[in-house]
Formats: C-alpha cells, structure tokens, sequence
C-alpha cells in the first residue's frame, strides 16, 4: 500500500456516508476527503479534530489523481459513474487498494469494441493489482454488492441450482410516498433515469433472454413480489445483464431460470413505459428556441428542481435486497431466500441508500486495511466472505434474514 491516509474520492450522498463509517469506525488513519463542491469545508466541520481533511481537485487530470492516490492506503471512490474505470486503472498503476459501488464495464453500452475494451482494460487492472499485492473491489454497494455476497452464499448451500433470482430497491416509505409518482431520489436522478432505459439479460428454459431497453417495463416483462415486511406489493422489472454472473457465481449452463430485478410501487412501470417510449428520456439534443437539451437533461431537471422529488429530514426510505434461490441438496429440493431491509436512519439522518451504499463501502475498505479478503487483484463482491459482511452490517444494525422454504422441484 502507498501512503497511509484513507482517500474518499466524491462526498456526495454515499461519499459522506463512507467517510462517516470510517471516521466512527475505522482505524485512526488520516481521512482525505476530495471534492469540488464549494460547501466541502463547511460540510466537514462536524469532525472534530484534524483527522479529516479536504482537498478540492481536477479528477480528469492523472496527474492530480496519482499524486493524491499515492499518500493514501485505501481508496474509496465515490464519483459519478464515468470516473469509475479510469480511477481503478489509477489505482492499479499507483498501486494502492480501491472500493467502488459502480459497474467497470458500462451496463448500457453495446458496442461490442467498446465492451472488448472495458474487458481488456480489467484484464490489465487484475494483472497490475496481483503483481503489487493490491485489491480493487467494484460492484461493492447495495445491489450490486450486497445482492451479490447474498448470492454466493446461498449458491453455495446447492447441490444443483434450478432458479437464481434477486431483488433491490429504494424508494420512500409507504406513508411518505406522497407524490404521483411515489418515488423520492436517494442517489443521482440521471442515474435513475439511465437505468430506466437499460437493456436487460435474464435466463429463461436456460436461455438467455434479452429485453431491449424501451420493454423492460412492458407488462410481459414484470411480475410482482409480495414484501410483508414493507406492507406492500411491488413491481419487478429486469434490472441490467443477469447472464454476466453466471460465470461469478458457477452457474453457466446449471441454471434454468435467473433474472435480477429492481423494484418499485405498483403503477411504475406503466408509467415510465409511456415516458421511455414517448422519447422522455432520449439523449439527442433537440433544439428548443434559442436553446438546446436533451429530452433527458429536461426531465432530470424537471424532477431534482422539485422538494416533493427528494426527502425531506423527517422523511424516511428503504433500502432492500433479496436473494431467491431454488434447486436441491442432494435429491431434496429446497429454496432459500436471504433478505435485507433497511431504513433511514433518523438520528444521523443517513438514508437507507446512503447505508447501503456509503457503509457497504467503507465495510469493504476496512476489510482490505485488516488483510481480510481472500486474494489480491480485481475482486467480485462474490469472493467477499459472507460471515464478514453479515457481521459488518449487523453492527450497524443491518440484520440479513433467512428463510428455508419447501419447494416442489417442478417449476417457480
């Protein structure tokens, strides 16, 4: 490891939750913490002492980003997703250890040199990292991350797997899902928008089924999911490329059925089908007057410039994961499904997104200061111990429940 100091790249809403986890929990390194924001310094001042402290930066220079990245022992990056791949190549040339919540080869990209490349860019990054005894862990959030360390273990309870389901979300309570769309913001609108056009993968009779990305919310494309603990039904739509973690978690040519899933409040989906297909979210630019926007860049202006859009401070969300698994142990046939729930946290006012997200990543960071994880080079959340997160999360009052369900072994 290069320096000492524990860097977080982005104090956003998962950034600031991250730096809170390590300054509460984690060994007393020094905290950098880098950003543009005008308001970083005055954000900071609710720790004490001179153990955090800030640097604003031009992170599309490398050579900014080296120099910081070389007095750090650990990095958190929590940037907004273009940044995310070129930092771990940063990282692995500097040599020093990183955690991210964001997907290294773009989930929406479909130019097969573009993925080629992403691929052989990662290739180059797990080289580099094994050869300098360093961990890059992306994918190491809520879902993915949570989701995925779920995964692993349940998979691992199998003999023969039949079905591979899992589920994530985040969305308002029931009681303060008062707008008409009841939905509220807890990370990055155009995010949330991007993913409301992503192309999806499931495995279907053990094929794989592809869902264009103006379908996913077609009504043959959803089902509903009944959550006692929430008090509602939700809708299920594909949620990106299930058919990428056949291969992570061994279950390439195994497994007949597999789809991942995000999840919102019933009415969703027919409405974001009428707004992807009526062009809302479209990334052309058009010209409107003197001026000229994107469909997209209109409608994410629309809904962060309105409060009934985002949480207000005593409002709460929740955060959930659910890992579905069906198959056999021996000639039994059996299913198991492992659950998280979380919620806002109204004493820290950290939402459950920011919990999720920001804490998972700086579980994963302290995991690599304590030489915790398996190997060196570019991890999956897969390879992440499951009793290590279980504990990590349990500390901070996030329980993963488990229920051992029959099942008839002739179909879903």
């Amino acid at each position: 490891m290069s320096g000492n100091s524990l860097l977080v790249l982005g104090c956003g809403m998962q950034g600031r939750a991250a730096l809170d986890h390590l300054y509460h929990y984690a060994e007393p390194n020094p905290i950098v913490v880098v950003d543009t924001r005008p308001d970083l310094a005055e954000s900071l001042q609710a720790y004490a002492g001179d153990r955090v402290s800030y640097r604003s930066a031009d992170l599309t220079r490398r050579d900014e980003v080296r120099d910081l990245m070389t007095e750090a022992s650990v990095v958190i990056e929590a940037l907004p997703p273009t940044f995310a791949l070129e930092m771990a190549k940063i990282a692995a040339d500097v040599g020093v250890s990183l955690v991210s919540s964001m997907y290294y080869v773009n989930p929406i990209e479909t130019s097969p040199a573009a993925i080629k490349k992403a691929h052989d860019d990662l290739e180059l990054i797990n080289t580099c990292a094994q050869e300098k005894d360093i961990v890059i862990l992306p994918e190491f959030g809520l879902d993915p991350g949570i989701d995925l360390v779920m995964g692993a273990r349940a998979v691992s309870e199998f003999d023969r797997i039949n079905t591979f389901n899992s589920y994530g979300t985040g969305l308002p309570v029931s009681e303060h899902a008062s707008n008409p769309l009841r939905y509220k913001f807890s990370w990055s609108v155009m995010g949330v928008l991007r993913a409301s056009k992503r192309p999806a993968k499931i495995i279907r009779s053990g094929q794989v089924l592809d869902i264009p990305g103006h379908e996913i919310f077609r009504p043959e494309n959803i089902h509903t999911l009944e959550i006692e603990e929430l008090g509602e039904t939700l809708e299920c739509y594909a949620n990106g490329n299930a058919a990428h973690y056949l291969d992570a978690f061994g279950l390439r040519g195994a497994v007949r059925e597999m789809g991942r899933y995000a999840c919102r409040y019933p009415g969703h989906c027919a409405f974001w089908d009428r707004m992807v297909n009526s062009g809302f979210l479209d990334e052309d630019v058009l010209r409107v007057g003197d001026a000229e926007v994107s469909p997209i860049d209109f409608t994410a202006a629309l809904l962060s410039g309105q409060q009934q859009f985002r949480y207000g401070p005593d409002e709460a969300d929740a955060a959930m994961v659910r890992v579905d698994v069906m198959g056999w142990t021996g000639d039994t046939p059996r299913r198991a499904v492992l659950q998280l729930i979380d919620h806002r946290d109204m004493t820290s006012g950290f939402t459950a997104m920011q919990r999720t997200v920001g804490y998972t990543m700086a579980l994963g960071a302290r995991m690599i200061l304590n030489g915790e994880l398996p190997r060196c080079g570019l991890l999956s959340p897969v390879e992440v111990p499951f009793a290590l997160l279980e504990r990590g999360l349990g500390d901070l009052g996030m329980r993963i429940t488990r229920q051992d369900l029959p099942w008839d072994g002739a179909g879903q």
